[in-house]
């Protein structure tokens, strides 16, 4: 859905200012490489954050504050 909405800016960019429009198609190739490293740096911290609760958890994981009661 997110690229059906760029090509749509990208087109109406086209009709109205065809220039400015190419330019764009153009640029963005080096836009996304630009942007490639902060995504990688966005991941890893994600990542990083996940495995540090999921540590942050486990003590209470292995003594069994996740378990749910199963009817009898």
């Amino acid at each position: 859905m997110k690229t059906l909405f760029a090509l749509g800016v990208w087109c109406l960019l086209f009709v109205l200012c065809w220039p400015l429009g190419i330019l764009a198609l153009l640029a963005w190739p080096f836009v996304w490489l630009l942007s490639l490293p902060f995504r990688l740096v966005g991941i890893t911290f994600s990542a990083l954050f996940a495995f540090l609760g999921a540590l942050l958890m486990l003590p209470a994981r292995l003594l069994g504050g996740g378990r749910m009661a199963t009817a009898r």
